[in-house]
């Protein structure tokens, strides 16, 4: 990656940006960019707060709803026995835009995944930001070689963090351009665009709102809720189901996108994994509230019925993943809990979601009956089918 940005090996991120006189440098230049992001939310987000019991349930197809995002690394045979075992339909390929050099191998990865729903997360890198006809150029050469694979790209991630390479919205929302501005040299693309991280709705809202001549296939989402550790719990007044309720009422609104949402990123950092997990150990938790945070997180944002898909970041990661390779290979208690749940919901229909005093109740039809899902905020759950 172009200095002063380097990648964290452990965390599997972008380390944090050291040098403040550059970052303060780069905020100024984009101050246009930052005044119009605050005044369109000023008027965006009171609106669409005010509509959100508008937004309607779409008809989820489960199989496809849990998603998990898979790397192209020294554990690629694991990766691969593991998505068979798991039996999940949806995955998420990471491709970094500066390493172009290496495109052949990870056509050979995505090769490997095709007969499941791949989505290709094209990752930025400052040099590709600043110099368009190079990002012009590379996207063409990453569309012919993957596209026999997958129709499916989302452009840029974690647009709101200067440590991915944004400094700007305006900035983002010409980096996107670039890849729309090619769709029509390739039958049916799909491109998933915003991607804004945490609930920082006010990046999204200018990302939804602007005079680009551009528009979203699909709204991404890195809807984390992490640094409130329970799902169900709240900021700024909103619970997971609310935060997507708002979101799926910005895209009712918005020109730029039709109404599908995907979140394409959300996990928990595991405690006693530093330095691999990505926050201070202040925000991590166990492995068992690990497992039983993931489990609700998917439980919930199926229960809204306004997501298509959720990517679990990610199967392999020592810090925040389901298996552990510290010290071989361990399957921790999530990689159970995500199975058993997507055994049980991989044909569920929704049917209907009730709450009553910090319980859950998911109802859904599936081939073998009637399945009720039942949770607290307490690790209790219960998978009860009735035969119809």
């Amino acid at each position: 990656m172009k200095k002063p940005f380097t990648w964290d090996q452990y965390s599997d991120q972008p380390s944090i940006i050291r040098d403040r006189s550059f970052k303060k440098m780069m905020r100024r230049r984009e101050l246009f960019s930052l005044i119009k992001t605050i005044l369109i939310s000023l008027v965006v987000l009171p609106i669409s707060f005010l509509l959100m019991s508008f937004t309607k349930r779409r008809d989820i197809n489960s199989s496809e709803f849990f998603g998990m995002s898979i790397n192209l690394d020294e554990h690629t045979t694991l990766s691969k026995e593991l998505i068979e075992e798991l039996g999940v339909e949806s995955i998420l390929i990471r491709f970094p835009l500066w390493e172009m050099k290496r495109i052949e191998e990870y056509k050979e990865f995505i090769e490997s995944f095709k007969e499941k729903k791949i989505l290709i997360n094209i990752m930025q890198d400052r040099e590709h930001i600043e110099d368009l006809e190079l990002l012009k150029s590379d996207l063409q050469k990453v569309f012919k070689e993957f596209t026999p694979y997958t129709k499916s790209f989302q452009i840029g991630t974690t647009i709101n963090r200067a440590k991915w390479g944004f400094f700007s919205v305006n900035e983002y929302l010409k980096f996107y351009e670039v890849a729309y501005k090619l769709k029509s040299e390739f039958n049916n693309l799909e491109l998933v665009g915003s991607n804004v991280i945490d609930f920082e709705y006010h990046f999204t809202a200018h990302t939804l709102f602007n005079f680009t001549k551009i528009k979203y296939d699909i709204l991404g989402t890195l809807l984390y809720v992490d640094r409130r550790g329970a799902p169900e719990k709240t900021q700024m007044g909103f619970n997971l189901i609310n935060k997507i309720k708002l979101l799926s009422s910005m895209v009712m609104l918005s020109p730029k996108v039709k109404n599908r949402v995907y979140i394409t990123e959300t996990n928990y950092p595991i405690s006693g994994t530093a330095p691999y997990a990505p926050t201070s150990e202040y925000e991590c938790v166990s492995e068992e509230d690990y497992a039983n945070y993931m489990e609700r997180y998917f439980l919930l944002a199926f229960a809204t019925q306004r997501v298509e898909k959720v990517f679990w970041h990610q199967l392999i990661a020592s810090g925040y993943g389901l298996i552990d390779v510290r010290d071989g290979e361990r399957k921790r208690e999530a990689y159970k809990a995500f199975k058993n749940m997507y055994t049980h919901l991989k044909d569920a229909k929704f049917v209907k979601f009730n709450t009553c005093v910090n319980y859950y109740t998911l109802g859904c039809d599936t081939p073998r009956g009637k399945l009720f899902v039942q949770w607290g905020e307490k690790p209790i759950y219960r998978y009860e089918s009735e035969k119809s």
